[in-house]
């Protein structure tokens, strides 16, 4: 009976096991069900729009530069007499910057000594002329008088000639006389616009605003030594007004074909996170940059800065409005992309899914919405995107209904756990039983064979 027990146990055992195993598989599979994902249909506003990037400018900027070399000695002064720097406010035709001017005012004490000099020599000339001119009218009236003796016994023939030579003399030197004045002239003009040159570069020491704005960058210090050659080294630059700024965007090739002048733009910078700028384009500019075979366009757009918040140069995130719908109803994009199997469309409206089709002239999707288990179709008129929602309209779509966007399947736990611990609570008895027919340590789920008798028949020793 003991060998009869220790096979039998064992064999329980496993078909308790298995029974459990086989119970469990069955309901975790009558568990697994399938449930939609689905998104609420919206009511609200629909921007389609372009988005870019560009760089906030001021509207109109001047580049102050130094038409001299030298070093710089001293600053000048701001609307508050503060020393001009970073910020400063400025007028127009006030000073920014000295240059050391030592070396351009002896330019200009040596050129008035020319000039002087040059006037000096006009006078002489002059005088030579007037000189001049009164031994022509000496030698005229000698050969006027010579004309009327003419050659004969009261005036010799040579004499006659030598009147006649000097008054041509006389003449001739008047001419020299003219020529000399007229170069002394011109010899005074030069010298007159050597100075003119020299008091011009002695100005250009004295750096000053050409416009009233206020100073963005200042690009020089005191002491540093400036020289001008083919280009002015730039010293100051100067916004001449912040209340309007310039965002010079790029936008794709692509896209550039949907701007226009005057279009609504929104823009946001990261220094004032959570708030949304507007402007207006402006312009397309017609140079076109290349970078990495990717064509752009720089797009300028105006907008507003009178409270002076918005700062040159920030980084500003551009979104141009191409167009908007204003209280439509909205659906994910998902749910338009999304078509459910065969069996997931309810019965009812098995013919109708089958049979929907896009109506000429118009744009039209399918949205589905669930039934239970299963779903059905809601034709719709789809709209405006901007990539993340659509716009529809449809007879049955109302705000706040559910549309499904797809799939997810999940398993019900709790009858699969049930079954767990029925058969574990099985198996623990039928081991607990095993064990007190039993006492090995062996595995209870291993068939057991029945031990051989200790003796042969009737007790004795095992046959050979």
């Amino acid at each position: 009976m003991r060998a009869l027990a220790k096979t039998i146990v064992p064999i329980l055992v496993l078909v308790v096991g298995a029974g459990g195993g086989v119970s469990w598989y069955l309901q975790s599979r009558d568990g697994q069900t399938t449930s939609f994902r689905t998104a609420q249909v919206t009511r609200g506003d629909l921007v389609v729009a372009i988005s870019a990037t560009g760089t906030l400018e001021p509207e109109e900027v001047v580049d102050v530069g130094a038409q001299v070399a030298g070093q710089i000695l001293a600053f000048g002064t701001d609307a508050a007499g503060t020393v001009v720097d970073y910020g400063s406010v400025v007028e127009q035709g006030k000073m920014l910057a000295q240059i050391d001017d030592a070396l351009y005012q002896a330019e200009v004490e040596q050129a008035e000594s020319q000039v002087r000099l040059a006037q000096a020599g006009v006078q002489r000339a002059q005088a030579d002329l007037a000189q001049l001119k009164a031994k022509m009218s000496q030698a005229e009236r000698d050969w006027a008088r010579a004309q009327k003796l003419g050659p004969s016994e009261a005036l010799a023939e040579v004499s006659y000639d030598a009147y006649k030579s000097a008054c041509e003399v006389a003449t001739a030197n008047v001419d020299i006389g003219e020529a000399a004045v007229v170069e002394a002239q011109a010899t005074l003009a030069q010298a007159e616009t050597s100075l003119w040159r020299a008091k011009r570069n002695l100005g250009y020491c004295t750096i000053t605003s050409p416009v009233s704005g206020v100073i963005i960058d200042r690009r020089v210090n005191i002491g540093q030594t400036v020289v001008a050659s083919l280009n002015a080294p730039s010293l100051f630059l100067i916004a001449k007004d912040l209340k309007r700024m310039q965002i010079w965007a790029a936008v794709n090739e692509a896209d550039v074909g949907r701007i226009r002048p005057g279009q609504p733009v929104t823009f946001t910078v990261d220094a004032f996170p959570g708030e949304t700028f507007g402007g207006e384009v402006g312009k397309v500019r017609l140079n076109a940059s290349m970078t990495q075979n990717v064509v752009t366009y720089t797009v300028e757009i105006t907008a507003d800065n009178t409270d002076g918040r918005l700062l040159p140069y920030l980084t500003a995130n551009v979104r141009f409005e191409v167009s908007h719908s204003s209280n439509v109803l909205l659906v994910p994009n998902a749910a338009l992309r999304w078509q459910p199997t065969a069996d997931q469309v309810a019965s009812e409206y098995k013919e109708t899914a089958a049979a929907t089709t896009q109506p000429q002239g118009e744009k039209s999707g399918v949205v589905w919405v669930s039934q239970g288990q299963q779903v059905r179709p809601i034709q719709v008129r789809v709209g405006l995107t901007d990539g993340i929602k659509t716009e529809v309209e449809g007879q049955d779509l109302t705000d706040g209904m559910e549309v499904v966007t797809g799939v997810q399947s999940g398993t019900t736990t709790k009858s699969s756990t049930s079954s767990q611990k029925s058969a574990s609570s099985q198996t623990s008895t039928a081991t607990q039983s095993g064990t007190s027919a039993q006492s090995d340590t062996r595995n209870p789920f291993l068939p057991k064979m029945p031990a051989p008798p200790k003796g042969g028949p009737g007790g004795g020793p095992p046959p050979l």
